[in-house]
């Protein structure tokens, strides 16, 4: 451990002690000060410890969003072992499949969860020890173990390089984040970008503000109610608050924030506009990165102004597009974008239950589909595994779900590709409105956006949200189950 790196669990105990009453985590009408999460975290880890976790052990934690998903995480920490979020939504037979990838020694989670394991409450844990006293500092091998790869069907474990440390003192910080900052995460915390600002926000001594649940209003209301400086928001977030009738957003007051970063997802272009119209382009910032913290881009909103479309220049480790052959492109070309860490620095993350996918020198991929600019800024197009090819036309999902959700009778879409026995596939778009809107009309609104070969052939209308709360879709399985059910297609043939 270098000098001026401390254990997480260390990192907590001074901001107690030099701010016991400071409000450290608060979600809905529960707050909890920099002592009360000190004191609860030390019972937690001596309550595990009873339970046989020990120091670089994994401890799953199934909870929703709450003061207690952040109180079990730093107990977890303050024992050196690893947090490994997940969703508490899945279903059991997915939940048992990452279950079994990670080998938790403990389950933290809701009561009367169905699964084959030792599961906890926190309240359980609570029970079980009093004894508040500071824990020995221990750091964990692995800070975090996030989940992924649902999409495909085939769920995967992300090992985070870092160790469960963190600095001594807080600096200046790319994230804009410090001691004085109340930040709002309205997004699920078993997701990778929520769970690391999470953590974030409270080793920069910030007072961090949870949503049990996103909505749109209550997400204005809390940053009026808390005075909020700081938000995490993803796109599917942003637009649901951009429909809100103007009367509402017009009904709080906004001006504690000086800072919303979006990332997780593509951002339509009318939507990232609409943000920086209303907010200003100084306060709208996006990152884009992945779990496995290779390498990373941002860019500011007065950049985007300049550059729409572009998610940044490259501001950790490297980026670069290749060829379907491996071979570098230059400036302009569309390619697969790959990441390769910075030189001499140690691996940023292990996958358990996949392997990289991975160029000769150190590159690795996510996925994405992109080209970089002579100044290289970088514009993404969308994931290798969603491009639909149509009659030898590559089409980009995010493109046209971008071009249907800027429809104001849609609140959400998912585009995919379907078998067809002249043209390879065809677009299928799966759509999310209120009532009233008509297939015809959609197509009339889309013929003003998109290229022929783009527009959706086929349209199917739906009540329930097609993306989680985080803003994840999963095509892979919207596509299998339509193939499954072979829909009839609506709207053009």
């Amino acid at each position: 451990m270098a000098e001026d790196m401390i254990p997480l669990g260390e990192k907590l105990y001074r901001r107690a002690q030099a701010t016991p009453d400071a409000p450290a985590v608060s979600c809905g009408e529960i707050t909890i000060t920099c002592g009360q999460l000190e004191a609860r975290a030390n019972r937690i880890a001596r309550a595990l410890q009873g339970l046989g976790v020990k120091l670089g052990d994994l401890v799953s934690i199934g909870l929703p969003n709450g003061v207690d998903f952040i109180e079990a995480c730093w107990g977890v920490w303050k024992l050196g072992a690893t947090p490994q979020p997940v969703s508490f939504r899945l279903p059991t037979s997915e939940l048992q499949a990452i279950l079994d990838l990670a080998n938790p020694r403990v389950v933290i989670a809701l009561s009367g969860m169905d699964i084959d394991r030792w599961c906890v409450t926190v309240d359980d844990l609570l029970a079980l020890s009093d004894d508040d006293r500071p824990v020995e500092p221990r750091v964990a091998p692995v800070l975090a173990a996030l989940t992924s790869g649902g999409s495909t069907g085939r769920p995967k474990l992300i090992l985070s390089g870092r160790a469960g440390e963190t600095r001594a003192e807080s600096d200046d910080n790319v994230w804009r984040l410090g001691p004085c900052d109340t930040a709002l995460i309205p997004a699920p915390l078993y997701h990778s970008g929520p769970f690391w600002f999470a953590l974030d926000v409270l080793t920069y001594g910030g007072h961090l503000v949870l949503l049990p649940r996103f909505d749109a209003e209550a997400v204005l209301a809390e940053i009026e109610r808390r005075r909020v400086t700081w938000m995490y928001q993803v796109p599917t977030m942003m637009s649901r608050i951009c429909r809100l009738p103007e009367t509402v957003r017009a009904r709080y007051n906004l001006s504690s924030l000086k800072t919303l970063w979006h990332l997780a997802a593509p951002c339509p272009s009318w939507l990232k506009e609409a943000f920086i119209e209303w907010l200003g382009p100084d306060m709208i910032m996006e990152m884009y990165g992945g779990s496995e913290n290779i390498a990373w881009t941002a860019i500011t909103g007065s950049e985007w102004l300049e550059r729409r479309g572009s998610v940044g220049r490259v501001q950790g480790g490297e980026m670069k597009a290749f060829d379907a052959n491996g071979d570098a492109l230059p400036a302009g070309e569309v390619g697969e974008i790959y990441m390769r860490r910075a030189k001499g620095s140690l691996p940023t993350y292990a996958y358990r239950g996949a392997t990289p996918r991975a160029l000769p020198g150190g590159w690795e991929s996510l996925g994405d589909i992109g080209h970089f600019d002579a100044e290289g800024y970088l514009y993404l197009g969308d994931r290798r595994t969603d491009m639909i090819l149509v009659g030898g036309s590559n089409v980009y999902p995010a493109e046209v779900e971008a071009a249907i959700d800027e429809h104001p009778s849609v609140i959400s879409s998912a585009v995919i590709g379907l078998p067809h026995e002249d043209m390879g596939s065809s677009v299928h778009a799966i759509v999310q409105t209120r009532r009233g809107l008509t297939a015809n009309a959609l197509l009339s609104h889309l013929a003003e956006r998109l290229v022929t070969y783009k527009l959706p052939r086929s349209i199917e209308f739906v009540d329930e949200p097609l993306r989680d709360e985080a803003g994840k879709v999963r095509r892979t399985q919207l596509r299998d189950d339509r193939i499954a059910r072979i829909i009839p297609a609506v709207g053009q043939s």
